[in-house]
């Protein structure tokens, strides 16, 4: 047949086109020309918006003409890009390596063939999961299970962790015959009343179980649903942390409490199988707690027997400097479940052997993830090790730091709370109007960022956001605060 020959000739085009555009947007600055957005995005707003809801929509992208760290949209504007699609682009647009992955036939038969992975997992299923994502499990871990998503890896973690708490119950035994017939009812003991605790700014997901546990923004959970869990204070520590570790200790000290107290309070309401916690707080303000208090939330999972969860969904694949944020953490053991998506190509979560459903069917839909998301996040792996990515995700957020720190010093009323791990950095401004006012300032100067929290400004550029892009991205900001001042 000749449709393959076809495909990959089309495949093959593309890829000489994206590695033109690389070399070429590499030599040039943001250029824009027209208001963000356009007049092409505005009349493809309008046009989307007969048939979906559009509130969300910041502007529309030609991702052929997009390259290395720019987003091109579709007035032609060339973006600094450092939000990155709500960071999940690891190696930015159109990266040579990861079109030549995608082209190869083992690729293209992947993307027409897309197997029930749950089901019918492809000859080399295992090789896949060796080479992508068993390659760079956290330190601890021989188990993951694939998932499309992030919401849909937190949904199903937290079913591993109710599976184990419910079998630590029976003694180590299966589902009874009460347990199999109670559940048909949606009532105990085959549906029993246990909960999951989450933190106050957290986000975890949309779907109904993870949104219980997101505590953000009222949009996302308002009309709908949720499970009755407890929610605690996350600490918010004050910045420069050297000048503030009095403060910082008592108020991780106090968040710790909260979740000791919590156990005592559910055990006899609703018991807690498992805590999920992100590293870094990402959409609720880039809230960050030191390795210690980390510690000892472990440590009270541990001694209540509920699951120790580690979001990573944002985290995960490089943009703290190390590939899994926890790693920093220097836990006495590893945690119980870490989930991932975002710049893995694909969802997922590791997991400790005693939180591995016994029958099957129990963690499972249709796909069950994507034999192509693999490909390429092998690929990545492989280009983050040979060009020495974490090395240049430090260097970069050092000079993005002390270039913010430099305007914090000159623009102290409006510049404030600078924090940051790799790339995955934050600063505050004085208020949400004041936010905004600098973003479109950014934007239309040709640099993209991202906001999170009440009024904070967040930072998620790929892994190859170097020096050059760093300037480029200080310089904006500076234009942008000295027009707001």
């Amino acid at each position: 047949m000749s449709v393959g020959g076809v495909v990959l000739s089309r495949i093959n085009d593309y890829s000489k086109l994206a590695v033109f555009t690389v070399r070429k947007l590499h030599e040039v600055r943001p250029s824009v020309a027209t208001a963000v957005p356009g007049p092409k995005s505005q009349r493809l707003k309008s046009n989307l918006d007969k048939v979906q809801n559009t509130g969300a929509v910041n502007f529309f992208v030609d991702y052929e003409r997009s390259s290395g760290n720019y987003i091109t949209d579709a007035d032609g504007n060339f973006i600094l890009d450092t939000f990155t699609q709500i960071s999940s682009v690891p190696l930015g647009y159109n990266h040579p390596d990861l079109i030549a992955a995608a082209s190869s036939p083992r690729s293209i038969s992947s993307v027409v063939n897309r197997p029930a992975l749950g089901v019918f997992p492809p000859v080399d299923f295992q090789d896949r999961l060796n080479g992508a994502l068993l390659s760079i499990a956290p330190p601890g871990f021989s188990m993951v299970q694939q998932m499309a998503c992030g919401t849909c890896s937190v949904e199903n973690a937290l079913k591993c962790a109710f599976f184990k708490y419910r079998n630590d119950q029976r003694g180590g035994e299966g589902p009874t015959e009460l347990d199999l017939s109670s559940c048909m009812k949606n009532e105990a003991p085959g549906s029993p009343d246990l909960s999951i605790l989450a933190f106050h700014s957290s986000f975890h997901g949309r779907t109904f179980g993870s949104l219980s546990l997101t505590r953000t923004k009222p949009i996302h959970k308002v009309d709908i649903p949720a499970f009755d869990w407890p929610g605690v204070d996350f600490p918010r520590l004050k910045y420069p942390l050297g000048d503030n570790s009095a403060y910082n200790k008592a108020e991780e000290e106090r968040a710790l409490s909260q979740v000791d107290a919590a156990f005592e309070q559910w055990k006899n309401k609703k018991p807690i199988a498992g805590v999920i916690v992100e590293p870094i707080q990402a959409e609720g303000g880039d809230n960050h707690a030191s390795p210690d208090f980390f510690r000892g939330l472990q440590k009270l999972c541990q001694e209540n027997n509920a699951a120790f969860v580690v979001d990573e969904v944002q985290t995960g694949c490089g943009a703290t400097g190390t590939f899994w944020a926890h790693e920093a953490w220097n836990l006495p053991k590893p945690p119980d479940m870490v989930t991932f998506s975002k710049k893995m190509h694909t969802g997922g979560f590791y997991l400790q052997p005693s939180f591995r459903p016994r029958e099957g069917y129990r963690i499972f839909n249709t796909w069950v993830g994507d034999p192509i998301r693999l490909v390429l996040l092998e690929k990545t792996i492989e280009v983050i090790q040979r060009d020495s990515l974490l090395d240049l995700v430090k260097q970069s957020g050092k000079i993005i730091i002390g270039g913010l720190e430099s305007l914090q010093s000159k623009y102290p009323g409006t510049l404030s709370q600078i924090r940051g791990k790799g790339t995955f950095i934050a600063f505050d401004l004085k208020d949400d109007a004041t936010r905004s006012k600098l973003m479109q300032s950014m934007l239309q100067s040709g640099v993209l960022v991202g906001a999170c929290g009440p009024s904070s400004i967040r930072l998620r550029p790929a892994l190859i956001f170097g020096e050059k892009e760093c300037e480029i991205f200080l310089s904006s900001l500076e234009h942008s605060l000295k027009q707001l001042n």
